[in-house]
Protein backbone atom coordinates (compact mmCIF):
# COMPACT_ATOMS: atom_id res chain seq x y z
CA UNK A 1 0.00 0.00 0.00
CA UNK A 2 3.09 2.81 0.79
CA UNK A 3 4.63 1.91 -2.51
CA UNK A 4 1.33 2.51 -4.89
CA UNK A 5 0.95 5.96 -2.70
CA UNK A 6 4.68 6.74 -3.17
CA UNK A 7 3.93 5.74 -6.90
CA UNK A 8 1.21 7.89 -7.34
CA UNK A 9 2.60 11.07 -5.58
CA UNK A 10 5.74 10.33 -7.61
CA UNK A 11 3.72 10.53 -10.78
CA UNK A 12 1.86 13.89 -9.64
CA UNK A 13 5.31 15.58 -9.19
CA UNK A 14 6.22 14.17 -12.23
CA UNK A 15 3.75 15.30 -14.09
CA UNK A 16 3.15 18.84 -12.39
CA UNK A 17 6.66 19.11 -13.45
CA UNK A 18 6.52 18.58 -17.48
CA UNK A 19 3.11 20.75 -17.49
CA UNK A 20 5.17 23.59 -15.77
CA UNK A 21 8.51 22.88 -18.39
CA UNK A 22 6.00 22.83 -21.38
CA UNK A 23 4.01 26.01 -19.89
CA UNK A 24 7.61 27.99 -19.91
CA UNK A 25 8.37 26.18 -23.24
CA UNK A 26 5.17 27.60 -24.69
CA UNK A 27 5.69 31.03 -22.90
CA UNK A 28 8.24 31.95 -25.36
CA UNK A 29 9.88 34.61 -24.08
CA UNK A 30 13.29 34.78 -24.20
CA UNK A 31 14.28 36.33 -20.30
CA UNK A 32 12.74 35.12 -16.66
CA UNK A 33 11.35 37.04 -13.81
CA UNK A 34 15.20 37.66 -12.72
CA UNK A 35 16.23 39.39 -15.78
CA UNK A 36 13.93 42.59 -15.61
CA UNK A 37 14.88 45.71 -13.39
CA UNK A 38 12.12 47.61 -11.61
CA UNK A 39 12.37 51.43 -13.07
CA UNK A 40 12.88 52.42 -9.53
CA UNK A 41 16.07 50.36 -9.21
CA UNK A 42 17.20 51.92 -12.34
CA UNK A 43 16.35 55.20 -11.86
CA UNK A 44 18.14 54.80 -8.32
CA UNK A 45 21.40 53.50 -9.84
CA UNK A 46 21.36 56.20 -12.66
CA UNK A 47 21.10 58.97 -9.55
CA UNK A 48 24.13 57.53 -7.18
CA UNK A 49 27.24 58.97 -8.20
CA UNK A 50 28.25 56.41 -6.75
CA UNK A 51 27.12 53.44 -8.35
CA UNK A 52 28.69 52.10 -11.24
CA UNK A 53 25.87 52.57 -14.25
CA UNK A 54 25.04 50.12 -16.42
CA UNK A 55 25.22 50.57 -20.30
CA UNK A 56 21.47 51.33 -21.15
CA UNK A 57 20.10 50.90 -24.68
CA UNK A 58 16.64 52.88 -25.93
CA UNK A 59 15.65 49.66 -28.51
CA UNK A 60 12.59 51.92 -29.27
CA UNK A 61 10.69 54.83 -31.30
CA UNK A 62 10.36 57.00 -27.47
CA UNK A 63 12.69 60.19 -25.70
CA UNK A 64 15.73 58.49 -23.91
CA UNK A 65 16.66 57.65 -20.53
CA UNK A 66 18.97 59.41 -18.76
CA UNK A 67 22.33 58.33 -20.18
CA UNK A 68 20.63 55.66 -22.89
CA UNK A 69 22.24 55.03 -25.91
CA UNK A 70 19.82 55.28 -28.62
CA UNK A 71 19.56 51.96 -31.10
CA UNK A 72 16.15 52.47 -32.47
CA UNK A 73 13.07 49.83 -33.21
CA UNK A 74 14.90 46.43 -33.05
CA UNK A 75 12.37 45.09 -34.80
CA UNK A 76 13.96 46.56 -37.82
CA UNK A 77 16.68 44.27 -38.72
CA UNK A 78 19.37 47.24 -39.16
CA UNK A 79 18.21 48.39 -35.86
CA UNK A 80 18.95 45.24 -33.90
CA UNK A 81 21.98 45.01 -36.32
CA UNK A 82 23.05 48.69 -35.15
CA UNK A 83 23.05 47.17 -31.56
CA UNK A 84 24.93 43.70 -32.72
CA UNK A 85 27.69 46.13 -33.65
CA UNK A 86 27.26 48.56 -30.68
CA UNK A 87 27.67 45.09 -28.42
CA UNK A 88 31.13 44.21 -29.95
CA UNK A 89 33.38 45.82 -27.56
CA UNK A 90 31.38 45.22 -24.37
CA UNK A 91 32.45 42.81 -21.44
CA UNK A 92 30.17 39.63 -21.77
CA UNK A 93 29.61 40.61 -17.36
CA UNK A 94 28.87 44.16 -17.83
CA UNK A 95 25.34 44.77 -16.98
CA UNK A 96 23.21 45.77 -19.53
CA UNK A 97 19.71 47.64 -19.61
CA UNK A 98 17.27 47.42 -22.71
CA UNK A 99 14.15 48.97 -22.50
CA UNK A 100 11.35 50.12 -25.18
CA UNK A 101 8.44 51.64 -23.62
CA UNK A 102 6.05 51.82 -26.39
CA UNK A 103 3.45 49.82 -25.08
CA UNK A 104 2.81 46.82 -22.58
CA UNK A 105 5.19 44.02 -23.05
CA UNK A 106 2.77 41.66 -24.68
CA UNK A 107 2.67 43.56 -27.57
CA UNK A 108 6.06 45.38 -27.84
CA UNK A 109 8.02 44.01 -31.22
CA UNK A 110 11.05 45.55 -30.02
CA UNK A 111 12.44 43.98 -26.64
CA UNK A 112 11.90 40.01 -27.71
CA UNK A 113 14.61 40.24 -30.56
CA UNK A 114 16.87 42.39 -28.54
CA UNK A 115 16.55 40.38 -25.37
CA UNK A 116 17.31 37.21 -27.05
CA UNK A 117 20.24 38.81 -29.05
CA UNK A 118 21.90 39.32 -25.89
CA UNK A 119 21.39 36.11 -24.61
CA UNK A 120 22.48 34.48 -28.07
CA UNK A 121 25.49 36.65 -27.78
CA UNK A 122 26.38 35.68 -24.07
CA UNK A 123 26.07 38.69 -21.97
CA UNK A 124 25.16 37.43 -18.39
CA UNK A 125 23.90 40.24 -16.66
CA UNK A 126 21.52 41.73 -19.17
CA UNK A 127 18.02 43.07 -17.95
CA UNK A 128 15.28 44.26 -19.59
CA UNK A 129 13.47 47.23 -17.66
CA UNK A 130 9.98 46.01 -16.62
CA UNK A 131 8.43 48.86 -18.36
CA UNK A 132 4.71 46.66 -17.92
CA UNK A 133 2.82 49.60 -19.78
CA UNK A 134 4.59 52.58 -21.29
CA UNK A 135 7.42 54.57 -20.84
CA UNK A 136 5.61 57.43 -19.29
CA UNK A 137 3.54 55.68 -16.46
CA UNK A 138 6.37 53.93 -15.61
CA UNK A 139 9.22 55.89 -15.85
CA UNK A 140 8.37 59.85 -16.28
CA UNK A 141 5.36 60.22 -14.56
CA UNK A 142 7.62 59.16 -11.42
CA UNK A 143 9.78 61.92 -12.42
CA UNK A 144 13.30 59.23 -12.98
CA UNK A 145 15.85 60.92 -14.95
CA UNK A 146 15.15 61.28 -18.86
CA UNK A 147 17.56 63.01 -21.58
Amino acid sequence: MKFKKFNAITLLICITGLIAIKCSAQSGEPWTAKDLIEPAALANMIKDAKTQKPLIYNIGPLAGIKGSIAIGSTRDPVNLDKLRKALVSVPKDKMIVIYCGCCPFRNCPNIRPAFALLKEKGYKNAKLLNVSQNLKVDWTDYGYPME
